[in-house]
């Protein structure tokens, strides 16, 4: 559904298509993998939620009754996992925002901690419920959280969960009020009295790679950057991507009838204000966003004497895929924080 913000669920579609039920209507958790016995009595499907691991389930499709039948994850059944809550605050012209704040393991409230704010790719990307021990991609939420850090995840306009309005809310305006809705909730943040505003760092991948850079180019109040297969180019990128009509689906015309609307949201044209140290992490063999745009930030901030690595992921596509690969993208992502912001030596 488009408003189911940070759940999903299974719908029933009558066969003559006039009634559409929520079959699992009042459930807490994330549904997902669902697959229907042959007899097309029983659904089998996983159940998870940010301090519970995955497993799988089945019900009778009369009736949401989940029975659960593996216990993969059993033997992680004693790991404290952090606390993960749904945070809510108001962007600059009032539009609702909201996102998913984990704490550090064993938080005390009135801690002031570091604090990471991590952005979604997409940009129609949604951050749900799902445990935040699992696959997060390049950031372990809950090995940063042990760590000592807290991360707010957002869901700014433009992410999909949030009905048509909002997800189309952020045409032509890329780094315009998307920015200002993440501004405002590492704001709220502080405001609760979680983050340590002098300790804190941003990090994303794809579109939250590109809002990273663009970011760092607004602002120097974070202390580090961890930036993935960022676009920084938008009419670079239009020319060179594998899908060409994403863009300019976005910003209503194709670069060429508009060189200064694409450059004017794009992070490259803002380089010159950054001082923020930066990491980048990008596959070589990228063709949705192209390698190429990490080695233009990288040499306009190694230019101009910022603190900048680039960890270049040989073979690998948009997102590592091979496990070593993926292990040394999360490895590097929590050294980098821990050495720029953070407040332990290790686990």
């Amino acid at each position: 559904s488009s408003d189911l913000k940070t759940l999903n669920s299974i719908y029933q579609l009558s066969v003559d298509g006039q009634s559409i039920t929520e079959w699992n209507k009042g459930s807490k958790d994330m549904i997902g993998a669902a697959s229907i016995n042959f007899n097309g009595t029983y659904l089998g499907f996983t159940l998870q939620n940010p301090s519970q691991l995955p497993e799988a389930y089945i019900s009778t499709l009369n009736n949401f009754f989940p029975v659960k039948v593996t216990s993969l994850n059993a033997e992680h059944g004693g790991k404290l996992l952090p606390k993960t809550e749904i945070v809510k605050w108001k962007g600059t012209d009032g539009k609702e925002i909201e996102g998913l704040l984990t704490y550090p393991l064993n938080y005390k409230p009135g801690q002031k901690v570091p604090f990471i704010l991590n952005v979604h790719g997409g940009p129609a990307g949604v951050f749900q419920q799902n445990c935040v021990a699992g696959n997060q991609g390049t950031y372990p939420i809950a090995a940063f959280a042990e760590m000592g850090f807290a991360v707010l995840r957002p869901n700014p306009r433009g992410s999909s969960g949030y009905g048509t309005e909002f997800r189309t809310a952020n045409r032509a305006d890329w780094g315009g009020k998307d920015f200002l809705d993440l501004m405002a909730g590492v704001d709220y943040v502080i405001k609760m009295g979680v983050a340590d505003e002098n300790k804190m760092g941003v990090m994303g991948w794809s579109y939250g790679g590109f809002m990273s850079s663009w970011i760092v180019g607004h602002t120097n109040r974070f202390k580090a950057a961890s930036i993935g297969a960022p676009v920084v180019d938008l009419g670079f990128q239009n020319l060179t991507d594998d899908i060409e009509g994403f863009l300019p689906s976005y910003f209503k015309t194709d670069p060429w009838n508009d060189w200064s609307l694409y450059d004017a949201h794009s992070p490259l044209r803002f380089v010159q204000n950054v001082k923020t140290p930066v990491m980048l992490q990008h596959g070589e063999a990228d063709q949705r966003v192209p390698f190429s745009n990490s080695v233009m930030f990288y040499n306009a901030l190694r230019r101009r004497g910022i603190p900048v690595r680039l960890l270049a992921l040989p073979r690998q596509p948009h997102g590592p895929t091979e496990p070593r690969m993926v292990l040394k993208t999360m490895q590097a992502n929590v050294e980098w924080f821990e050495k720029q912001i953070g407040d332990k030596k290790g686990f």
